[in-house]
């Protein structure tokens, strides 16, 4: 999972007034900035056709997406279920995000990714069942051939409203047309090359513009349903709808939380496709979180706090987070802060006269700067072109900067998410009352039925029917061979039935270390023997600890107190007690356990210990550490001899922007019960590995190491993939797995499926006006004509409207059919053993998650190759 950046970890942040934004800062000195410098808070222009990169666009969000510093905030349990009528707005037309790749915009549209072994995506187990799902239909579409112009604008013109404004007046010779800021599109033939002159009414500035034909877009071409996503844009801006990076929100519905100084602003995200036999429009309701604070608050904040060090706290706070620029609506990640440069420092425009960034904003955007002691900003762009030698720097000043997205207090406050909840997590009926109404806005606007009608383009009135089937519930073995050892899951969920249930395998705890504070000896005792008991009764059997107190809980008294304990001897767990989450504490413990002295650790709060269920809490405590010890609460029944499940996904680290960790989990027996894991740092931020091909004959050897013998078939889920990356995933990924293991195998034959799980998505599936039960498989209408793909509900939420979780099949000769990889699918998620409910992915591919995010977060290394064949990650 995409990780946040250095803003505000742990750091509250308070709004200052604007009536002390003249606190007596440091002054400053002016200086001239050097030839490299953009000038401030400027788009490069456009140099090509739609979706090239502009600055700024790197830090934007997608649906449902946490992290990077950004207003992308998904309320939902620990295990990523739940709504994800998410914070945050969604690319049109293509999903971007975690496990896209960084920076860019122009993504390719959907590749052919159908096996060559394909037969059919219907699968036929279960009952069936009708939903409704967030999709209309156009029932009359464009059938003629569309005209593409690239537009171009002398003297150079950034800002994409003025562009749109300057071509408007000369609409008359145009009409009608389609215009993004960068290529036209027509219903009608124009000359190759046009030239209009305009003036822009800022400056009186004479505007050149020019217009040259690029090419016919005829029904059928890839780029075709791309321009219907680009009238959806256009009657956007007819319901007043405002531009916030890349994405359009209603300022006028805001809903302003006073107490936390945040508003949110409603919005939708829409994506036209050619689905299985219809074109259909997915549309989703969603919201943006903006702060109220602009970076110059935070630096006064900074400054009030600490005047000593309010330079490295205000760095520490912004750089890696994601603000919006109000006189453009463009967002940037900061890179760093120039303390030597202000808004009255100079430099030099494109005709060579010096200006200062004050003056500029005066002249430019009517702005005036209050305080002229703040730092700049620096940011950077993008190069446009693989000729270009260096990104160019961007200065943005933060007085004119609002904050974006939560900070990691503002996520830990429970008030505060949960009244944004109250907002965010709309249940099925609510969120089909707005999407009804968007639809009715777009049915009753005039000026959007006079533009539709103009290329000949026509909306369903209603919601979307589809047929879909309830697998049958799963059946979950346990310890002991008698007819109670067995459970039939209801709904997803087995913790009432689980209760007097033993574990499939057990371990036993002879040796280990209980680590507290002198403070909280006194609940030591009790706790402990509670533990014991309860462990007991699931047929893990847990001897009496080493009790070792420490004088106080900081993070270097946990470090070395476990340096002095594991340096002399080798427990088989220890279990640390810690006062509260904060993440430093934590992180000392897993460094020294997981890397330096290698051995499974349990960390518990006091909070938990002393909670008034603790005899079930002490219950699941119980099974996570016999699951890190090599034991296994339960099991699903996969009929398949000499398979082995793989799941993948890659983290960014939180401290390294350019790390990752890329993470693999896999099964080495049929019950799957034991696992075996690695992890591999990739440079320059890169989210696809070159060492996992490596990792997974490594898994291949320690397979054979238990059971005698290579596995026959393997299938391979693997998370954190967008769709710009695919392509890419196929070509490298798959290319290296299938050569690694041919080389392994010599003549020996093996199958595979390879299989990109995706949780973050825009579909919605809504059953009777509520969500659809546990099981719920769609895999027609909505699928995708060009992939073998499909959809599954795998879990029951309380609050909120599930969100499916896709399944893209790139690869498969394993041959079973459709039918047996939906089943198998679900019966995986059912194998979590963090809880006793299913989960959104496959459980390898969870745990592959589990794992890679603790690496990312807390250690930044990989974990100790001894604690490889268990899952202690859990």
């Amino acid at each position: 999972m995409s990780q946040r950046g250095r803003g505000g970890r742990g750091r509250a942040i308070h709004r200052t007034g604007s009536s002390q934004q003249e606190q007596q800062l440091p002054h400053a000195q002016p200086s001239s900035s050097s030839g490299a410098v953009r000038r401030p808070g400027q788009t490069s222009a456009s140099t090509g056709g739609r979706g090239q990169k502009h600055i700024g666009e790197k830090g934007d969000a997608t649906v449902g997406q946490i992290g990077r510093g950004l207003e992308r905030m998904t309320i939902q349990p620990a295990d990523g279920s739940g709504d994800a009528g998410a914070v945050g707005g969604a690319p049109v037309p293509v999903v971007s995000g975690r496990g896209a790749t960084r920076g860019k915009r122009n993504l390719p549209l959907d590749i052919f990714t159908k096996p060559s072994s394909f037969k059919s995506k219907m699968g036929t187990s279960g009952q069936a069942i009708r939903l409704q799902t967030n999709y209309f239909k156009l029932i009359k579409s464009t059938d003629w051939a569309i005209h593409q112009y690239h537009v171009n604008f002398a003297p150079q013109e950034d800002r994409t409203f003025v562009r749109k404004a300057l071509l408007k007046l000369h609409k008359n010779s145009i009409e009608p047309y389609i215009f993004d800021g960068s290529v036209m599109y027509t219903s009608k033939r124009l000359p190759d090359q046009m030239t209009f002159t305009s003036t822009r009414k800022s400056d009186e500035q004479h505007i050149t513009i020019n217009v040259r034909l690029v090419g016919d877009i005829l029904v059928g071409d890839v780029h075709f349903l791309q321009f219907f996503n680009i009238i959806m844009r256009k009657c956007f801006e007819f319901l007043q709808l405002k531009l916030v990076g890349r994405n359009y929100f209603d300022p006028a519905s805001k809903i302003i939380l006073r107490d936390y100084n945040l508003e949110l602003w409603p919005g939708y995200v829409t994506s036209i496709r050619q689905h299985e036999r219809d074109i259909l429009m997915c549309a989703e309701i969603t919201n943006k979180v903006m702060r109220l604070d602009t970076l110059l608050d935070i630096l006064n904040a900074c400054f009030r706090d600490n005047p000593d060090r309010y330079i490295e706290d205000f760095s520490n706070t912004v750089i890696g987070t994601v603000v919006l620029t109000h006189y453009n609506n463009n967002t940037y990640r900061i890179n760093d802060v120039d303390f030597k440069t202000t808004p009255l420092s100079t430099f030099a425009l494109k005709d060579g006269t010096k200006t200062t960034y004050k003056e500029y904003y005066k002249t430019k955007y009517g702005l005036n700067i209050k305080n002229d002691k703040q730092p700049l900003l620096v940011t950077k762009s993008k190069t446009r072109s693989r000729q270009a030698e260096e990104a160019d720097q961007v200065y943005l000043v933060p007085e004119l900067c609002r904050a974006t997205g939560l900070t990691d207090s503002m996520r830990e406050n429970f008030r505060l998410m949960s009244s944004m909840a109250t907002y965010t997590r709309l249940d099925p009926r609510a969120r089909i009352e707005k999407l009804m109404n968007f639809n009715n806005r777009l049915l009753k606007t005039h000026d959007i039925v006079k533009e539709l009608s103009e290329w000949n383009l026509e909306l369903d009135n209603r919601l979307l029917n589809i047929p879909a089937r309830q697998l049958f519930p799963e059946k979950l073995y346990f310890g002991g061979n008698n007819p109670t050892s067995t459970i039939i899951t209801d709904k997803g969920d087995w913790s009432t039935q689980m209760r007097t249930k033993q574990c499939l395998v057990a371990s036993q705890l002879r040796n280990w270390t209980f680590i507290i504070s002198e403070r909280d000896e006194h609940i030591s005792k009790k706790f402990i023997e509670l533990l014991i008991k309860v462990s007991k009764g699931i047929s893990f059997y847990v001897d009496q600890p080493e009790i070792r107190t420490i004088r106080d809980d900081r993070p270097n008294t946990y470090s070395d107190t476990l340096e002095r304990i594991l340096s002399k001897s080798t427990p088989q767990l220890v279990f640390c007690v810690v006062s509260n989450n904060r993440s430093d504490r934590y992180s000392a413990i897993k460094k020294k356990c997981c890397v330096d002295r290698p051995v499974p650790s349990q960390v518990c709060t006091i909070k938990i210990m002393t909670h008034r269920n603790i005899m079930s809490i002490a219950t699941k405590i119980a099974i996570q550490m016999n699951c890190k010890l090599g034991g296994a609460p339960w099991s699903v029944d996969i009929p398949m001899d000499g398979l082995m499940i793989i799941g993948f996904d890659v983290c960014h680290d939180t401290t390294v922007k350019s790390k990752a960790f890329g993470a693999i989990v896999a099964t080495l027996d049929k019950r799957m019960t034991k696992y075996y894991s690695a992890v591999s740092a990739h440079s320059n931020g890169d989210e696809l590995s070159n060492d996992l091909s490596q990792n997974i004959c490594r898994a291949v050897q320690a397979y054979h190491k238990i059971n005698g013998t290579l596995p026959s078939f393997f299938v391979i889920y693997r998370d954190g993939v967008g769709e710009g990356q695919v392509e890419e995933v196929k070509d490298r990924e798959l290319k290296q797995i299938k050569e690694s293991l041919t080389a392994l195998y010599g003549v020996k034959k093996y199958k595979m499926a390879f299989i990109i799980v995706t949780k973050r998505l825009n579909t919605r599936f809504f059953f009777n006006n509520a969500n659809p039960p546990s099981g719920t498989v769609v895999d027609d209408v909505i699928t995708s004509p060009i992939k073998y793909d499909f959809f599954i509900v795998s879990q029951q939420i309380q609050q909120g409207t599930i969100t499916p979780t896709s399944y893209s099949i790139i690869d498969d000769s394993l041959d079973i059919g459709a039918d047996k990889m939906q089943r198998m699918s679900y019966k995986l998620t059912h194998m979590y053993f963090n809880c006793s409910n299913t989960v959104r992915v496959p459980a390898p591919c969870h745990y592959a998650h589990k794992l890679a995010f603790l690496v990312s977060r807390h250690i930044h290394r990989a974990p100790h190759s001894q604690l490889q064949n268990t899952l202690y990650f859990l």
